[in-house]
């Protein structure tokens, strides 16, 4: 072969660092845009988060200065997995967006004062399973050597209160030099399992189960039963089924019964009270409430983060020359573009808000069994957007309303035909499925073919697999399992 020159032209869509920003603060939450904006302004010397700024007039102007791709550039450049992303400029019906006030963001120079370190914070610290644990340890009459190994057991807990990877691995984590035996470890962690909350150190539910029967008064009804359902018919217990149990044990079906009561009455997760884990706080997107004979939608304000233009800085560029002034320039167009991209932000997820809300306004009336099918499309063929952008919007953006505060995503769900030839949301049915076991009658308790059937004589053409799978969703028991709580 020999080789030859060859031209080809082709047509590439790419997206500017610019856009790329855009697309990128469009599907951040609300602390991720935070975050990324402080990030962004540590490195900006002419973007601040002020409680005020100067000049009112010239950061209202600021994103109406200098040269930014047109709505149909950003359309064409499409998204990150090569859809086409709109990024559409409209007027805003409600609650016009200020980045010249102060925000719940703060200020970007610290307020506060040395005597604030003084202070101990409100809320302290919970207390984990390890500390409430290792407290009652140094009030044992444990040797120094029962409490190294309880140390150790204490420590190899999970959030439940077991030691799943059993004794060998405590064994391996205690010092080789204290040649600790897997008996002396076992003698440990049954005093251990004595402490608040019982049941903890267990290696299995089992023995979670056991331990906690074990502390209740021998004279108590059914305990000796509970404790040989406990240790040999377990598994028919998961499965209530109370005859065959009846029959293994040799004992009469209600003492069995009241049996699996007091069974149900124990921890099987004794650690999870527990549980560290800090409570998370949604703080809504938008508002939706009611004006008379509508919905009115608004972003809130607390929400926007206020993002001005530092005056010091911006004063200096017509005072610097060479590298200098090429640099301030360039963050100063820089931090247009940001604040550009924050208003267009806000403006398309109150469209997005606004939309939703027109469509599932029934929801807001007469609660989830009115909730209407709705898809991606549908909302952003209304806002004239690409279902991409919609996608984005929705994403981890939250509404509040007089029934509580949803993910925008939750009042997207798919259609089931009904009678007369219209679709029912597969929330509403969800809804209806609830209300349905809710009325039962608990001794006889609807199976899922009987809730399908009564659904398809309220026009709803639902399967049996559909019924168990949407009740499997909502956590609600089988049948079965509902009788024997009942």
């Amino acid at each position: 072969m020999k080789p030859a020159l060859q031209f080809r032209l082709h047509q590439q869509l790419t997206l500017t660092p610019q856009l790329q920003q855009a697309i990128r603060l469009l599907q951040l939450s609300q602390l991720e845009l935070e975050a990324e904006l402080r990030q962004i302004a540590e490195s900006n010397p002419l973007l601040e988060f002020a409680e005020e700024v100067e000049d009112e007039e010239a950061i209202e102007d600021v994103a109406a200065e200098g040269d930014y791709p047109s709505v149909d550039a950003v359309t064409a450049a499409g998204s990150e997995d090569g859809e086409a992303t709109d990024w559409s400029d409209g007027g805003v019906a409600e609650t016009p967006i200020d980045f010249s006030t102060s925000s719940s963001v703060g200020s970007s120079s610290g307020s506060g004062t040395r005597g604030d370190e003084d202070f101990e914070p409100q809320n302290a610290a919970p207390e984990t399973l390890q500390q409430h644990l290792l407290w009652q340890l140094n009030l044992a009459s444990f040797t120094p050597r029962q409490h190294l190994i309880a140390t150790v057991l204490i420590d190899a807990l999970n959030p439940a209160g077991y030691l799943a990877e059993g004794l060998e691995a405590i064994l391996a984590a205690l010092p080789a030099d204290l040649d600790a035996s897997i008996a002396e470890i076992e003698e440990v962690r049954r005093c251990l399992q004595g402490f608040d909350p019982a049941g903890v150190g267990s290696l299995d539910l089992r023995d979670c189960l056991r331990v906690q029967l074990e502390q209740f008064d021998p004279l108590t009804p059914h305990r000796e039963l509970a404790l040989r359902i406990v240790d040999t018919e377990l598994e028919l217990l998961a499965r209530n089924d109370i005859a065959r149990l009846a029959r293994r044990l040799r004992a009469d079906e209600n003492d069995v019964a009241d049996a699996a009561v007091l069974i149900r009455s124990l921890d099987p997760r004794p650690g999870a009270a527990l549980d560290a884990t800090p409570v998370e706080y949604v703080a809504p997107d938008v508002y939706a409430l009611r004006d008379g004979t509508r919905w009115r939608v608004s972003l809130n304000p607390d929400a926007q983060p206020r993002l001005g233009l530092n005056q010091h800085y911006c004063g200096l560029i017509a005072q610097a020359r060479g590298e200098d002034a090429s640099w301030m320039r360039g963050q100063l167009q820089e931090a247009r573009w940001l604040i550009k991209s924050l208003e267009s932000r806000a403006e398309t997820l109150l469209k997005v808000a606004e939309a939703i809300v027109r469509r599932q306004s029934a929801f807001l009336d007469y609660g989830p069994e009115a909730m209407h099918p709705l898809v991606l499309r549908e909302v952003a063929e209304e806002v004239g957007m690409h279902e991409s952008t919609i996608s984005r919007v929705t994403t981890r953006k939250y509404l509040h309303t007089p029934r509580g505060t949803f993910e925008l995503k939750y009042f997207f769900s798919s259609g089931v035909s009904t009678e007369d030839g219209g679709s029912a949301s597969a929330t509403a049915i969800q809804a209806m499925l609830r209300k349905l076991i809710e009325a039962e009658d608990v001794r006889k308790p609807l199976s899922d073919l009987a809730i399908a059937e009564e659904l398809q004589r309220k026009g709803i053409q639902v399967a049996r697999r559909t019924v168990a799978k949407y009740r499997e969703g909502l956590r609600i028991p089988t049948s079965s399992e509902r009788q024997r709580a009942g």
